[in-house]
């Protein structure tokens, strides 16, 4: 039978957007970065697959964006098992991990993003999942109601959060695999992004990679975001190639500076220093003058400012170091109680 040419062509223009968007790592090699993370869970998976069983369940915890959800796929492959990909606001019932768990199959990997959002009662429902392999289902109601204990094969399941301080302890203990994963060097970018320029067909010299890297503030997720507006940029004002001058002035374009600060990043740190004398300040304080919902000022904005040091938390309030202050070309003022407080 011939083949349809137009249906040849969707289906050529789909695996053309596959490799556009998807940027992920495929194997091990690919996967830049975090390499005791890496080498552990390497370790694990040998151990799994010469005791013939599934691996221990796994908790991946750290800021967005650095790679839980490329390892999660990662180990299932290594594995050569199916990956069944949820999340915890999405459980929504007991009944629904039931119907989840039961069509699992032996070493499959269920992952559970955002695991910490887990309701209570789905929570309380995967502790003998995942301790003993069975889920125990209540049929019927009133005093004729009776448990039924159904045995599930072994399975793995892969927890990725962002607030592991969320978590209960008994699920929590229940992970036999925990690891935090940090924060990327610039190096590690630079690798990162060099592969998924080559995956975009994208000309990159090494200064645009080492320009990008820089402004990723230790995150793949951010890299790789600005190298497809980068992209976007060469190719409307460039000639298709991404150079340091073009870089610059797409970053420059999209509000992130040299210290990889964000519009978001600026005023924070700005409402801080030009109208609360550099701190100390409450958050809610801060939240008022920038108009910024307070979780999102300490789930977003401030974890990066901590890490990088341009501010610091007291018992009193945030205060802006005195890097903060050089950042902005600003004098740092002598003597005064941000020192004392530093």
């Amino acid at each position: 039978m011939n083949k349809d040419p137009k249906q040849e062509e969707v289906t050529e223009s789909v695996e053309e957007e596959i490799l556009f968007t998807s940027l992920r790592a495929k194997s091990w090699n690919e996967f830049a970065g975090q390499g005791k993370v890496k080498e552990s869970l390497q370790i694990a998976i040998k151990a799994a697959k010469k005791r013939d069983e599934a691996i221990e369940h796994i908790l991946l915890y750290g800021p967005p964006g650095l790679g839980k959800t490329t390892l999660a796929h990662l180990i299932a492959k290594e594995m050569g098992v199916n990956i069944r990909v949820t999340s915890g606001p999405a459980i929504e019932r007991a009944g629904d991990l039931a119907s989840i768990l039961t069509n699992l199959e032996k070493g499959d990997v269920l992952f559970i993003d955002e695991i910490h959002r887990l309701n209570k009662v789905v929570e309380e429902t995967l502790y003998p999942a995942m301790e003993d392999y069975a889920l125990d289902i209540i049929i019927g109601k009133g005093p004729s109601a009776r448990t039924l204990r159904l045995d599930l094969p072994q399975f793995t399941i892969i927890g990725a959060t962002t607030r592991v301080g969320l978590l209960s302890a008994p699920l929590r203990d229940r992970f036999g695999v925990v690891h935090r994963l940090n924060f990327y060097d610039p190096d590690n970018l630079g690798e990162i992004i060099k592969k998924a320029a080559s995956k975009l067909n994208v000309p990159v010299d090494i200064e645009s990679i080492s320009e990008i890297a820089k402004r990723a503030r230790g995150t793949p997720r951010i890299a790789l975001k600005l190298l497809k507006r980068a992209r976007d940029f060469a190719e409307v004002k460039g000639e298709g190639r991404v150079t340091k001058d073009l870089i610059t002035k797409a970053l420059n374009m999209l509000e992130v500076d040299e210290a990889g600060l964000d519009s978001s990043d600026v005023r924070y740190l700005k409402a801080i220093l030009e109208k609360h004398g550099g701190g100390p300040v409450g958050i809610e304080t801060i939240g008022s003058t920038i108009s910024e919902d307070i979780g999102t000022i300490e789930d977003v904005i401030e974890p990066y400012l901590l890490q990088t040091g341009f501010i610091k938390k007291t018992t009193r309030g945030r205060i802006a170091t005195p890097q903060a202050y050089k950042h902005f070309k600003l004098e740092v003022p002598k003597e005064n109680k941000q020192e004392k407080l530093l």
